[in-house]
């Protein structure tokens, strides 16, 4: 079967720290939202976020974008390579401290706006997912019936524009690797996209063409595919990083749980945990992470960290 022919663009991630950021380009952003919430959507501003650093040194572990609709409902993209201990936890932290920025001091409660979070992720969610975008969103209902309830207007205050339920944040999770490449619909274009750094020619979705005109590798001037493609060698030596501190990591753990078998199976189990943490986090810190970003990758305090670091 001949490959449908299609047109290499830049990653997302580097997209969204680079091209995306000029309002001339909101088109592609409107054009996946609209697609996703299945409703137009016009993005009003940028916002500046963590994930925004254009630094050099950043190793690309994930990259988010804040925008703003017309109706000044956040929206909050991200795209996220290597998976982390509570992952979900940052997420819910993120749409909160979003939440309370959109209230100045003193202003009342109902000119708070929804938040909605989309991951972009490049790893899997689940052990036995079979989906590849995830919806989650606050709904309530009866404790003894457990029918859904309508609530009373006057307690939801303005209309929610774009989910239509409440104004409790709402959550997508698009683990790219579960997307078998069967394109189905407009959304479906947009996950092949992102997930292949390609748009093939016969795309259609709304949006898709500025997709492919404004984020074509080819249209790169010479830095900035420098630029990008020193970003894409960060990225993959990243990655290589990762999955070599895992494999020492898994043979000290081997290793601490045949010393231990001695000690006792529960013992041996223990200290073969505790070798390969070790291991995983010297090997990290030796590849050049900082000590907050182990930390937060691995779900630990940072003084935890240290201490991991300095036990011989």
């Amino acid at each position: 079967m001949k490959k449908a022919t299609g047109r290499q663009i830049i990653t997302f991630d580097w997209a969204i720290k680079t091209v995306l950021r000029d309002k001339a380009n909101f088109d592609v952003l409107e054009g996946f939202l609209t697609a996703l919430f299945r409703r137009p959507v016009v993005i009003l501003d940028l916002l500046e976020s963590e994930g925004n650093r254009t630094d050099e040194a950043d190793k690309y572990n994930h990259v988010d974008l804040l925008a703003k609709t017309e109706d000044g409902e956040r929206i909050i993209i991200e795209v996220q390579y290597l998976s982390e201990m509570a992952y979900l936890k940052r997420l819910a932290y993120g749409t909160a401290k979003t939440i309370v920025e959109t209230l100045k001091l003193g202003e009342p409660y109902a000119n708070l706006k929804k938040v909605y979070s989309i991951s972009l992720l490049h790893f899997d969610v689940s052990h036995d997912g079979d989906d590849y975008i995830y919806h989650g969103k606050t709904e309530f209902t009866g404790l003894h019936t457990h029918h859904p309830v309508t609530l009373k207007r006057s307690l939801v205050g303005d209309q929610i524009r774009i989910g239509e339920t409440n104004v409790f944040p709402e959550y997508y999770l698009i683990p790219l690797k579960r997307f078998t490449d069967v394109v189905r619909d407009d959304l479906d274009q947009w996950v092949y996209a992102f997930k292949n750094n390609e748009v093939l020619d016969e795309f259609t979705a709304p949006g898709i063409s500025a997709l492919k005109d404004k984020l074509d590798y080819l249209k790169l001037d010479e830095r900035e595919r420098r630029r990008f493609d020193k970003h894409i060698d960060a990225v993959r030596s990243e990655w290589g990083v990762i999955e070599h501190a895992k494999w020492e990591a898994e043979e000290a753990r081997q290793e601490g749980f045949e010393e231990g078998l001695a000690e006792g199976r529960e013992e041996g189990l223990a200290k073969g945990r505790e070798e390969e943490r070790k291991i995983l986090v010297k090997s990290l810190y030796n590849n050049g992470m900082t000590v907050e970003t182990i930390a937060a990758s691995m779900g630990l305090s940072e003084p935890a960290i240290r201490r991991l670091l300095n036990d011989e």
